[in-house]
């Protein structure tokens, strides 16, 4: 939907208003056919025709552009009444800074910020609605630390609110010790089995070494017979050699 034209001071050009609403353009957006629309209009025109809805000329979602800059500059340059007026807001900006001052107005509706209070309050009282509020929140003045709301006031209890916040640390306090218990056991589960795989890596690996040492005490037993049996062929011959 466009500006409420009764909102503008002074005459409006026709081709600055949307061709649905009739009012002044919002987000503008232009057909080829050059008549304009406010963006959620002629989105929600085309959800149901597939036509301009002036000279229904055939016209697709893709097809629409931008509004010329000329005529874009000519509505910036339009002026209004904030829309806060009936509240007592008497600024009159030009649409291209209308967004900007409504979301500054002290004249704008916004909501109480306290929690539970439903209260809708012009911005410049606000502060004045929050030094009342019944939903307003302060600490306890007796100096248990606990956070109240005024309209709980009659039924705050210091030690009440105390033994409860004792009740939750404790709770966290077993919870946290549980998880830590948990947490250790499966860190030394996983440290026992990695002990475990290493224990059997190491006996494969002495089992390795053993038969290793085994065939070499067979190669040097096998090295030493030779050695004794070429002393006594050596000795053979020198004695056939002292003969001769």
């Amino acid at each position: 939907m466009g500006y409420d034209i009764e909102r503008f001071v002074g005459y409006v050009n026709e081709g600055l208003l949307c061709s649905i609403c009739r009012d002044v353009l919002e987000d503008p957006l232009q057909a080829p056919c050059e008549h304009a629309f406010c963006t959620a209009c002629i989105h929600g025109w085309l959800v149901h025709h597939s036509n301009c809805p002036e000279d229904r000329q055939v016209i697709d979602v893709s097809l629409l552009r931008p509004l010329y800059r000329y005529m874009k500059n000519d509505l910036n340059r339009l002026q209004l009444h904030c829309r806060n007026r009936e509240y007592g807001c008497e600024m009159v900006c030009s649409l291209e800074s209308i967004d900007r001052h409504e979301r500054e107005c002290e004249y704008s509706q916004i909501p109480c910020s306290n929690a539970g209070c439903t209260v809708q309050i012009e911005r410049r009282n606000l502060d004045g609605h929050l030094a009342v509020c019944e939903y307003r929140s302060r600490e306890c003045p007796n100096g248990c630390g606990y956070t109240i709301l005024s309209a709980e006031d009659t039924q705050h209890n210091c030690v009440a609110e105390l033994r409860t916040e004792l009740e939750l640390l404790r709770s966290e306090m077993i919870c946290r010790v549980e998880e830590a218990k948990h947490e250790m056991e499966s860190r030394l589960d996983s440290q026992r089995r990695h002990m475990v795989q290493k224990e059997s890596i190491l006996q494969n690996e002495i089992e390795e070494l053993k038969s290793q040492m085994s065939r070499m005490m067979t190669d040097v037993r096998s090295l030493m017979a030779a050695e004794r049996q070429h002393r006594q062929e050596l000795e053979q011959a020198e004695l056939e050699k002292r003969e001769l």
